[in-house]
């Protein structure tokens, strides 16, 4: 079997990926580092922990790295500080997880000659104008505006400085935002979702004209397989699900018509600072080179996902319950 180590594998994202990989690629071995700060959660491996190897550590720990990837063939790496709202309030833990982890992962990696998989965001490009009719290549220059995607940033040049001074074996993706089960309540979609589960209004940052090309998580993480199988090492993959013609006034009008109330039944609260306005994926070269196509694509498509993470947070409220009230309040604190 092939080994593969997973960082931040207990997160949304990554949990939701070695979820994918036993389900669907019983040929990996699978050991999941994660630090289990507020964002990785070990119930989201709850099911599947006595199938996996599972490490609680750090990956700026540079020994402990070292050992984790000495003895493993691909590292796929998820682990990442990736809230904007956090990152706004205490940039540190950013610049720490984002870069200095990463480097940590890359001198390891170069040392034990392993393959590596970088994930990254569509965050780093910054943002686009909402009547813009381009959208992110694998070409766009970096312009983020934000800790977190400033920090993201930086973690990509890194890799793509390693593999082009040391010849590490690596590819990249940039992917835009995902939704799905697992994902943590303070975000947008399961916010919105759990607010209405707790009879509470959907709360709409700003006028909610901001679009983000939606991509559900499962699609994400078949990209991310078939990168890895089938990528030309050094390159990067932009992932998109062509959702950008949805803004989140829409979204949140969806999910309230979904789950049974009226499509006003929200709140404007106050706009986050600096809040990028467009996000916009252009993914035809994973989609010509290597033929990648999501499950869960167009208003229909969305709808569809929307549904299941609804469904999912509706039969799983054990998972998300007790932390509700706190992400509340941080929120009111706010004025959001």
């Amino acid at each position: 079997m092939t080994k593969m180590l997973v960082t931040g594998g207990a997160g949304f994202i990554g949990a939701n990926f070695v979820h994918y990989t036993l389900k669907h690629k019983p040929e990996y071995d699978v050991t999941v580092i994660d630090k289990l700060t507020y964002a990785g959660n070990p119930d989201n491996l709850k099911s599947i922990l006595d199938q996996v190897n599972f490490v609680t550590g750090d990956i700026c720990d540079r020994e402990l790295m070292d050992k984790l990837v000495a003895e493993t063939d691909i590292v796929v790496h998820f682990a990442a500080e990736s809230h904007n709202d956090n990152s706004l309030r205490e940039p540190w833990p950013f610049v720490e997880t984002n870069i200095i982890g990463t480097y940590t992962i890359l001198e390891a990696v170069r040392k034990h000659d392993k393959r590596l998989h970088h994930i990254s965001t569509d965050e780093v490009f910054g943002d686009l104008e909402l009547d813009d009719p381009n959208r992110f290549t694998e070409e766009t220059p970096y312009n983020p505006s934000s800790p977190y995607s400033s920090t993201k940033a930086g973690s990509d040049h890194l890799v793509r400085a390693w593999i082009r001074s040391f010849g590490i074996k690596a590819t990249i993706s940039n992917c835009s935002n995902n939704y799905g089960p697992y994902q943590h309540i303070e975000k947008f979609i399961p916010r919105q979702i759990t607010n209405i589960l707790s009879d509470i209004k959907p709360k709409l940052y700003g006028t909610g004209e901001q679009v983000r090309d939606w991509i559900h998580v499962d699609d994400h993480n078949s990209a991310v397989h078939l990168i890895i199988e089938q990528g030309k090492l050094g390159d990067t993959y932009i992932i998109g699900a062509d959702n950008d013609h949805v803004n989140n006034k829409a979204v949140i009008e969806l999910i309230c018509e979904l789950m049974g109330k009226g499509a006003d039944w929200y709140e404007h609260v106050n706009d986050r600072p600096g809040h990028d306005m467009r996000y916009a994926m252009n993914s035809t070269k994973l989609r010509t080179e290597l033929g990648w196509q999501p499950q869960y694509t167009d208003q229909d498509g969305m709808r569809n996902g929307l549904q299941a993470t609804i469904d999912w947070y509706t039969e799983n409220d054990e998972w998300w319950k007790a932390e509700k009230a706190k992400v509340e309040a941080k929120y009111a604190e706010q004025g959001q």
